[in-house]
């Protein structure tokens, strides 16, 4: 579905996105105790007859940092869901979560994603890792079923024409690196290192961040590929420390982001680090990484600690009972974006939209969702299925271990 042009002095495309938050947030689902108005004209459905979602997901192993809590997340959205239905047709549905934990193995991934979908799956969700969302992309293409992929890297949505059935949460590589170059610029940052994870992510990020420091004549002096999760960072730490630059982009996902801050420090780098989204999970605060990311920048949705005072957008309100709902479950915030939260939102209002759990219908109105949702705002097309829009990421800053929104 595409966008209609506007004058953008009469209205923004994000204020388009704003104006159908209802939409996504409120479709299938009310307030907590709250019931249907109309529960005649849409009964409850068998149980036989519930919207199945099968989820891959790093609960351990390298990527549980980021999978846990995209877990949490999907499993309070369903409960949200839950308390009244989804109107599908004449029938309200149930949401059925099928979680599994691919130990963050891309191999482990495709297989659970094959026998989710074998055992009636309409939709599968997860990969917080780019290579498990590249391996479950391959079985969701194969077996035509939506795949609404939580991780970072953007060749989990590419080529396209062998990812018709994939769709991305997370920003895009080019808006994170665009608004850390400009943000490096900003600071008289002339001269810039870039340490990047291993994989798919890495790669994506490496070429971002070449190019939008190109944009923003930033000089790009030193890039530094890390070892893969587990191994030792101190050599590539060296080699970045050796150039003495001015700012460190560090490009990576946690815990190799934290880690590899530590390392920083420790070959005596004492300059400003620079985080892109994945950085931003809780383990990243943790003690041991504290001293290292005290001060450090990252660009990431701008969800982070909706205040109970000024919410007042139906998304406000949505985010600031998302994050109630996380701190009294498992006693601490929601630090990563709750990807896994919209995603089961837009198959929900997907699947309310095309009053079926029909696969292929589902996939179709997926490609047609522009929507706000928790985590940011989507807007995925015939031709974008990596959906999160540019001017739904914010700067954050590392102040006394917490991400504070920086001005």
């Amino acid at each position: 579905m595409a966008t209609p042009a506007f004058d953008s002095s009469l209205l923004t495309r994000r204020g388009i996105l704003a104006a159908a938050a209802g939409s996504l947030l409120l479709a299938g689902c009310g307030q907590p105790g709250e019931r249907p108005d109309d529960e005649s004209s849409a009964s409850s459905a068998p149980g036989n007859q519930d919207l199945v979602v099968g989820a891959s997901l790093e609960l351990t192993g390298r990527g549980a940092a980021l999978g846990v809590p995209q877990q949490r997340a999907l499993e309070i959205r369903a409960d949200a869901l839950n308390k009244v239905g989804i109107p599908v047709g004449n029938l309200r549905r149930s949401v059925r979560l099928e979680i599994r934990d691919n130990r963050s193995d891309p191999r482990e991934a495709a297989r659970q994603a094959a026998e989710l979908t074998r055992k009636g799956a309409q939709v599968l969700i997860g990969g917080a890792l780019a290579e498990t969302s590249t391996a479950i992309a391959e079985v969701a293409q194969k077996v035509k079923t939506p795949f609404l992929s939580v991780g970072f890297g953007d060749g989990i949505v590419l080529p396209l024409a062998a990812r018709t059935f994939t769709y991305k949460l997370t920003p895009d590589a080019v808006d994170v690196a665009r608004r850390l170059a400009d943000l490096a610029a900003s600071q008289r940052v002339r001269r810039v290192a870039l340490l990047a994870a291993d994989g798919l992510h890495g790669d994506a990020g490496v070429r971002a961040v070449r190019s939008a420091l190109r944009d923003a004549d930033v000089h790009l002096v030193r890039t530094v590929r890390l070892p893969a999760t587990g191994q030792s960072f101190a050599g590539a730490a060296r080699r970045i420390a050796t150039v003495e630059p001015d700012g460190v982009i560090v490009w990576g996902t946690a815990p190799d982001s934290g880690v590899a801050a530590r390392e920083l420090r420790r070959a005596d780098y004492t300059g400003p680090l620079y985080f892109d989204a994945g950085a931003v999970a809780a383990d990243t605060l943790a003690n041991a990484n504290a001293r290292a990311v005290e001060g450090a920048y990252a660009v990431h949705p701008a969800c982070l600690g909706t205040s109970t005072l000024t919410a007042t957008s139906t998304t406000e309100l949505e985010r600031r009972d998302f994050n109630y709902r996380y701190n009294q479950r498992y006693g601490s915030s929601n630090v990563s974006a709750p990807y896994a939260s919209d995603a089961l939102q837009l198959v929900a209002a997907s699947a309310r939209m095309a009053a079926s759990l029909d696969r292929g219908r589902l996939r179709a109105l997926l490609q047609t969702q522009l929507a706000e949702g928790i985590a940011g705002a989507y807007a995925f097309t015939p031709s974008r299925h990596g959906g999160m829009e540019p001017d739904s990421l914010a700067v954050y800053v590392v102040a006394q271990r917490a991400w504070q929104l920086y001005a």
